[in-house]
């Protein structure tokens, strides 16, 4: 140990050691006082390392003989307890590395990722949820929805309440001591085109140079597929010989297969293959995650609205083509469409009431016709009763 060098200040003196950080050497402070009879000798910091000085050191052992200044001791001690402290605090950042460990093959859980770093952790991520009060959700509720649709909105605050739920499942932290209120969200909304439009996005579909975008919107239109199940389809999940596809996962529910008919599979059979199992696969053949911007592009060149979705917006086509027809009962119709409740598929049944009425009013008009043909009585012929 270097000998000790006294400053100009009393009780203030150094030692040469190694420098922090750098070449050579620098001076550490130390100070010494005298409270409550007893002498106390202390480090103060190091001239570099500290941006340390005498003065300044002569500043901090005036502070300890004042009471100002913790010791080195009590500030260890205080620095161990915040530590404690925070070890015990589980915020929700804290509560969301937990619940994605305990749950890594969660459906879905990249866009939760999304939902969460985006929305969730800028606002509450620091803070634990006993410590949340309403204010708190509705800024968050008004936040986002002045970009954000009621769906969206409702869907971040959905996983606000799971997050939750998981920790006090898991005696990890103290439940919210309010309700979260919900944005209404009208999730009914059913998109169609006009024959005229349909038309005239199959042409542009069968001329457009994008393959994959195009034959993803054929199959979503020929079976309904939503836009996930087509990113996840595998070539092995499609049977040609009985003519079924096997849909994985659909929309969180058990697997399912649908029929697959002459023009899905003609679609399919035309389809480039590659050395991904995937049938429309994304980026070095792994599962595609987006497709918006190339189907999108196919759908302003054909001149459709700019509110339709090019994809699920195909299902609703598909569905009320069906739904339309009056050829389809709406069992078999949610069977179709993979619905997991009746009550989705119910949004389509004006359209086959629509159906059914004009086919009884037919009925009348020709009876009607019938009727009043030429005005004439037709004579029974003998025998008729």
């Amino acid at each position: 140990m270097s000998k000790r060098i006294k400053t100009s200040y009393p009780g203030v003196y150094y030692r040469e050691a190694r420098r922090i950080g750098g070449k050579g050497t620098e001076r550490v402070y130390y100070i010494v006082f005298k409270k409550n009879g007893k002498v106390y000798e202390e480090k103060a910091g190091r001239q570099y390392a500290d941006d340390l000085t005498p003065a300044r050191a002569a500043g901090y052992r005036a502070e300890r003989i004042e009471g100002k200044r913790p010791s080195p001791k009590e500030k260890r001690e205080k620095e161990k307890a915040l530590k404690q402290a925070e070890a015990n605090r589980w915020t929700f950042n804290r509560l969301w590395t937990e619940y994605k460990a305990g749950k890594p093959e969660l459906k879905g859980i990249v866009t939760d990722e999304n939902r969460f770093q985006n929305y969730i952790r800028p606002l509450l991520g620091d803070k634990e949820p006993r410590h949340l009060f309403p204010l708190d959700i509705d800024r968050l509720r008004l936040s986002l929805l002045k970009t954000k649709a009621p769906g969206t909105v409702r869907n971040v605050l959905e996983l606000v309440r799971r997050i939750v739920n998981f920790g006090v499942k898991k005696n990890l932290c103290q439940g919210l001591g309010f309700i979260v209120e919900m944005p209404r969200v009208n999730n009914l909304k059913t998109e169609d085109l006009t024959p005229q439009q349909l038309s005239r996005l199959l042409e542009v579909i069968d001329t457009d140079s994008n393959i994959q975008a195009a034959d993803m919107m054929k199959m979503a239109l020929f079976t309904g597929m939503r836009r996930g199940e087509l990113f996840k389809l595998r070539w092995t999940d499609i049977d040609l010989d009985r003519e079924f596809i096997h849909i994985r996962d659909p929309k969180g529910g058990p697997d399912q297969m649908i029929p697959l008919n002459k023009s899905a599979r003609e679609t399919l059979e035309t389809h480039p293959k590659s050395d991904s199992p995937f049938v429309f696969p994304g980026r070095g053949g792994r599962q595609r995650t987006d497709i918006k911007k190339q189907v999108n592009k196919i759908k302003e060149r054909a001149g459709i609205p700019r509110d339709f979705r090019a994809l699920h917006g195909l299902r609703h086509v598909y569905a009320s083509m069906l739904a339309s027809s009056g050829k389809v009962d709406m069992y078999t119709l949610q069977k179709l469409l993979t619905h997991k409740s009746p009550l989705m598929t119910q949004r389509y049944a004006h359209l086959r009431d629509e159906t059914l009425k004009k086919a009884s009013d037919l009925a009348g008009e020709l009876v009607n016709q019938a009727m009043h043909k030429g005005n004439k009585v037709v004579p029974l012929r003998k025998g008729d009763n």
